[in-house]
């Protein structure tokens, strides 16, 4: 599976992507009626902003780039499961910290505990092992993400980016650099061996 280089630039700008994304989706489902409160829901709206928080995941959990994409794909499954449970403002954190951490947990050789990830995303760890627990059984414990699924949800927020006008390097699998030129709205694709 091909990952997203993890570097001080282009991981931020990736996160403020999916960070604007999963926002807009919480914001959509909050102008709907709420109709079930569940685990993942806090009393009040958290102060952090959703970018702020995948920022701080980011820097305290040392979990591999493709993590976060595996982790917005088990959002996606998350939502298309459990239809009465949208992602909205009240729950978008601790579903963030718990698809993270999940993700973290079957995608990579080396991953924090759970009351670690508690204490990076401001929670107990009894708290964290319900979310997870929950959490695995909202997708039906459905982990596995195929190279064509990745691909997918890559190309997705690629297209989002695109949307958004969000300048953002993406390592393809095949070597090859997507990036969008500054001066066009034209997308580029440049051989690895052409940079060096």
């Amino acid at each position: 599976m091909g990952e997203i280089d993890k570097c001080d630039e282009e991981m931020p700008k990736f996160l403020n992507l999916m960070a604007c994304v999963v926002e807009r989706v919480a914001e959509r489902n909050d102008v709907k009626s709420r109709s079930k409160i569940s685990i993942f829901d806090g009393l009040s709206r958290p102060t952090i902003s959703v970018q702020s928080y995948l920022e701080r995941i980011f820097k305290y959990a040392n979990c591999s780039p493709s993590c976060f994409i595996v982790a917005y794909i088990y959002l996606d499954r998350f939502s298309q499961m459990q239809p009465l449970l949208p992602i909205n403002s009240f729950n978008v954190h601790r579903l963030l910290i718990t698809s993270v951490l999940v993700s973290a947990k079957f995608m990579d050789d080396i991953f924090y505990n759970n009351g670690y990830y508690g204490k990076v995303g401001g929670i107990s760890t009894r708290e964290m092992n319900l979310l997870e627990v929950d959490f695995l059984f909202g997708i039906g414990f459905q982990l596995n993400v195929t190279p064509t699924t990745f691909h997918t949800y890559c190309s997705y927020l690629h297209t989002e980016m695109l949307m958004l006008e969000i300048p953002m390097p993406l390592k393809i699998v095949n070597q090859q650099y997507c990036y969008v030129n500054d001066d066009e709205s034209s997308t580029h694709e440049l051989d690895v061996s052409q940079i060096i």
